[in-house]
């Protein structure tokens, strides 16, 4: 297929773009700086220059496109605190890539968030939309979760849509997310840290798994299918703090509750959800096998704490 990638150099993108291509699939990626689109060309992919407001650019590469995969989210102004202006870029996009596919069967699938459930497994029967509060407060997860749901509605209009749910952390050399930063606050605080008893669970995933089952969504999920790239149902935060406070030489603390957002600033509430999610309805429907490293047996190799 030639497939046109949104958020091609990305985190996930970058691991997507090789993975589609190394599959035999011609890859079409969004560029919106001189960097991405070098980093896409070096990769072998196509350049196609603009961003998520581009409408008609988007509307003639999806047009052209055997399918799509829509990874790009603009996060820059996201956690500027603008989550709905980032909310509603990324509906207008997924409106503007499913009129052009509307009717011609081809695949589109999308990337959102596994949904945090307290005392729940989360698995892909859950719907896109639990957190109310988060709606009321206008925040990212909800927005995305509005614009899967509109992913899935585009099957009744004749496209192929998917939505790639992704765990919390998708951990590989090089990543920027969630377990940097709670490397740095380590550091910064002098001891690694976690919430109350720390029992409450992330799920996790290699990127390199993900992207793999970016390309499986693409080749064979049935339309409006919810899909889990989750290698580990959930890993106690306990244990992440255990190993960054091994791998630094510092002491494992449990910070109380009421003193989590000055301990974690922006990252407390992240830390002291439950994230724990399953994918055994997303292995079983796609034969998707997880084959990279664990978080745990990642983060013991070191390359995160160079």
């Amino acid at each position: 297929m030639r497939v046109f990638v949104t958020g091609a150099s990305g985190w996930i993108g970058s691991a997507v773009v090789p993975e589609l291509i190394g599959a035999g699939h011609q890859v079409v990626g969004l560029a919106r700086s001189d960097a991405s689109a070098e980093a896409l060309t070096a990769a072998g992919a196509g350049v196609v220059r603009g961003t998520l407001d581009d409408l008609d650019v988007l509307r003639g590469a999806a047009a052209d496109a055997d399918g799509v995969v829509h990874l790009a989210f603009k996060h820059d102004i996201a956690f500027s605190g603008d989550f709905k202006g980032a909310g509603e870029a990324d509906r207008r996009a997924v409106e503007v890539i499913g009129e052009a596919l509307a009717g011609s069967g081809r695949p589109f699938t999308i990337a959102s968030g596994t949904p945090a459930i307290p005392g729940h497994v989360a698995t892909e029967r859950d719907g896109h939309d639990p957190d109310l509060a988060a709606a009321a407060r206008g925040e990212a997860q909800h927005t995305r979760a509005a614009t899967a749901e509109l992913t899935l509605s585009l099957a009744a209009r004749g496209v192929r849509s998917s939505v790639v749910r992704l765990a919390p952390t998708n951990h590989g050399e090089g990543d920027n997310g969630f377990v940097p930063a709670l490397i740095g606050i380590a550091r910064e605080k002098g001891v690694s840290g976690y919430i109350g008893d720390g029992t409450n669970r992330w799920s996790a995933a290699h990127r390199l798994d993900s992207a793999h089952l970016f390309r499986l969504a693409l080749e064979k999920a049935p339309a409006g299918s919810t899909l889990h790239a989750v290698a580990e149902e959930g890993v106690p935060v306990r244990v992440l703090a255990e190993v960054i406070g091994r791998q630094l030489g510092l002491p494992v603390v449990s910070v109380p509750a009421a003193e989590a957002d000055a301990h974690f600033s922006w990252l407390a509430g992240q830390f002291a959800s439950n994230r724990a999610a399953s994918s055994a309805l997303t292995r079983e429907l796609l034969d998707w096998r997880p084959v990279q490293p664990g978080l745990v047996e990642d983060l013991e190799q070191g390359h995160y704490f160079k």
